[in-house]
């Protein structure tokens, strides 16, 4: 964590440096921007010179469309930017709250889980946590190799089952896909690994299935295909009511056909992505973050298929936690329909 401890050094170096000048670039603070009740209680001091953005494993979508945004924000706002691979939510979640990270890429439920203080969060709640947009859906992607055998959720039971680095979106999402099949983890073989690293046990025959929740395609499965023959296991029936009756941050989705080599759309669930702010940006720094970020969408599309979906119209469709009042004053004056 050296490189934090550098950036958060010369952050406060700055900050002191220009209130000694009363020079400062933060906003008002006091004043919550566009205010309303969809809105966190205002931001902080914090401007954007040095911004952390917490991402997700190297050959996953939040990595990609963050170093882009990284990119964005060197060139609108001039910032110094550092994009951090990590093992996603969860973490990224801690760096937020912790003042390590200006910036994280989360999954709806992970936030949720955290505002309530339950899952990895149990009996901790983290405070603060504010949403700069909701981004694209992840999918829930169950894949197993055609060696093993392996025809649906069910028959993970008793194999080597890859669930996601520990903390990760991915993991929650398996524990909670698992428990809508009255499975869990006593059921199998668990191992927790990357995306990347997954594939790579799936292909030299060590692991049986992974759960790979992300945008589709994922960058590791369209690899696998290449030498490895798998198919993707729905998600459907009672299982699925379950997890869109008592979870309110899942919806119903597809993995279309010809996604990866397979010819029929596969049913499944998916949660929606979110791009989350500290509550220790101003609320000017939160509006200027937010603005990069959508006037900038074209090149925010070509980071990844997965993020041609992001849209300002649906940028607060499926929030799991409060908007920063700074990223809330931009969707204000753009027209776009806040969350009651």
């Amino acid at each position: 964590m050296a490189p934090t401890r550098s950036r958060t050094a010369r952050r406060l170096a700055v900050v002191a440096a220009a209130a000694a000048l009363t020079l400062t670039a933060c906003s008002d603070g006091g004043d919550p921007g566009g205010g309303g009740a969809s809105g966190g209680e205002g931001g902080g001091d914090l401007d954007a010179s040095f911004l952390t953005i917490a991402t997700g494993g190297t050959s996953g979508v939040y990595y990609q469309v963050g170093a882009t945004f990284g990119e964005i924000l060197k060139d609108e706002l001039e910032s110094d930017t550092t994009v951090q691979s990590t093992g996603a939510s969860a973490e990224n979640i801690n760096l937020l709250t912790d003042g390590n990270a200006e910036i994280a890429f989360t999954m709806g439920d992970a936030n949720a889980q955290a505002i309530e203080g339950t899952g990895p969060f149990e009996g901790e709640p983290r405070e603060g946590l504010m949403a700069m947009a909701a981004l694209y859906p992840n999918t829930a992607q169950i894949v197993a190799t055609k060696a093993s055998g392996i025809e649906s959720v069910e028959d993970l039971k008793g194999k080597r089952v890859s669930v996601g680095d520990v903390g990760s979106g991915v993991e929650l999402n398996a524990q909670l896909i698992l428990d809508a099949h009255d499975m869990s983890y006593e059921d199998m073989q668990v191992d927790y690994l990357p995306y990347g690293e997954a594939a790579e046990q799936m292909a030299n025959g060590l692991t049986d299935a992974a759960f790979v929740t992300s945008g589709v395609p994922n960058p590791s499965l369209t690899e696998l295909e290449t030498n490895t023959e798998f198919i993707i296991l729905p998600i459907t029936g009672d299982a699925k009511e379950r997890l869109l009756t008592e979870h309110d941050f899942f919806v119903e989705d597809e993995i279309p056909g010809g996604t990866y080599l397979q010819d029929d759309a596969v049913e499944t669930v998916g949660v929606t992505n979110h791009v989350m702010l500290s509550s220790q940006l101003s609320d000017d720094a939160a509006y200027d973050i937010t603005k990069a970020f959508f006037e900038n969408l074209e090149q925010i599309h070509s980071a990844h298929a997965a993020a041609k979906v992001i849209s300002l119209e649906k940028a607060t469709t499926g929030l799991t936690a409060p908007l920063h009042p700074g990223a809330q004053r931009y969707f204000e004056e753009n027209g776009v329909e806040l969350p009651e």
